[in-house]
């Protein structure tokens, strides 16, 4: 089962995707908050259909959801005053990244910090042939945890872990694995970061 997965050293640049990522880091932020007495306007440019709008508590408890419907700008007004007071994020959830905009609830003030918006960037996954193609930008290096699963019987009622690494202290992670018997079976691989969890599956 150890032959089922191979790691290939560096060689293959993924140029493409790279420089996707790349052009989304260095974007200017596509959310401008507007906040009112009693209403807080949101705004998101350059959006897509089916990107999501999400509104979460600080425990990940999620309020509010509502895929958006047309490309291009969005905006809507959200009365956040009549919320307990603590902690909440408005999260945007696009193709390649996430990005959470937090605001405090207190006492019915509203108070948004532009400096603590964060965006993740997720694993960005490839499969050309039996080759395994992996990319993800991490701005502050933070570690990727890679897990890679297969399942032989083809029928998704067992995966087996063929390979698992962290990889830490990088900011632009390329990584290439060579799938043999993938005619044969399915693989699943499993990224955490940043207290996130993404799943690929492959057949």
């Amino acid at each position: 089962m150890k032959n089922v997965i191979k790691h290939l050293k560096k060689g293959f640049l993924m140029v493409t995707m790279f420089a996707t990522l790349l052009s989304f880091a260095n974007e200017v932020s596509f959310i401008t908050i507007t906040n009112g007495v009693e209403r807080t306007s949101l705004t998101l440019t350059d959006v897509k259909q089916g990107n999501l709008l999400s509104l979460k508590d600080e425990n990940g408890i999620i309020l509010y959801k509502e895929f958006i419907q047309k490309s291009g700008n969005y905006t809507k007004g959200f009365d956040l005053t009549e919320l307990p007071n603590g902690t909440y994020s408005f999260e945007v959830d696009k193709d390649v990244e996430i990005s959470t905009i937090p605001f405090t609830v207190i006492e019915g003030a509203v108070t948004f910090n532009k400096e603590d918006e964060k965006t993740i960037y997720k694993p960005v996954t490839r499969v050309v042939g039996d080759l395994l193609y992996v990319t993800k930008l991490s701005l502050d290096k933070a570690p990727l945890k890679i897990d890679i699963y297969y399942d032989s019987i083809s029928d998704g009622s067992f995966y087996e872990p063929v390979h698992s690494e962290t990889i830490e202290n990088t900011k632009v992670i390329e990584r290439v694995y060579k799938l043999t018997n993938l005619e044969h079976g399915n693989f699943e691989v499993v990224y955490q970061t940043e207290g996130r969890t993404f799943t690929k599956s492959i057949h």
